[in-house]
């Protein structure tokens, strides 16, 4: 059976889609930018500034759904630029710094409100 996550922890879709989706004991959490749950506003900032935004929103939807970020087991990281690929993971070991989970990063072109950083989680339930 699948679950629909909605959660005022994570800033509402931005488009048709759910923040999350609970299925078989794991959690698909849809890309995640920085923008403030209690606003709905993009922050901005720097690329470290929005990855702890990005990561705070992705924690509040994780744990609403029943879980926490230790039982992320997949992060795929969307870059606008590389060179950004230090100060994001700084930000990012201080949220997994046990067991991370497996983990993809790209650059992309763009990304939804010009962000410099998205990041979607899959983590078991």
């Amino acid at each position: 059976m699948r679950e629909i996550v909605l959660t005022d922890r994570g800033p509402k879709p931005i488009g048709p889609y759910s923040q999350a989706i609970k299925v078989n004991g794991l959690l698909f959490v849809s890309g995640q930018v920085a923008i403030d749950p209690k606003t709905n506003e993009f922050l901005g900032g720097d690329i470290a500034q929005q990855t702890e935004r990005t990561l705070e929103n992705i924690k509040g939807i994780v744990e609403v759904a029943g879980s926490k970020l230790s039982h992320v087991i997949k992060t795929t990281v969307f870059l606008k630029n590389m060179s950004d690929f230090a100060a994001m993971n700084e930000v990012y070991a201080r949220y997994f710094s046990a067991a991370p989970p497996a983990r993809s990063t790209v650059e992309v072109a763009r990304l939804p409100k010009d962000a410099l950083v998205e990041m979607e989680v899959i983590a078991t339930v």
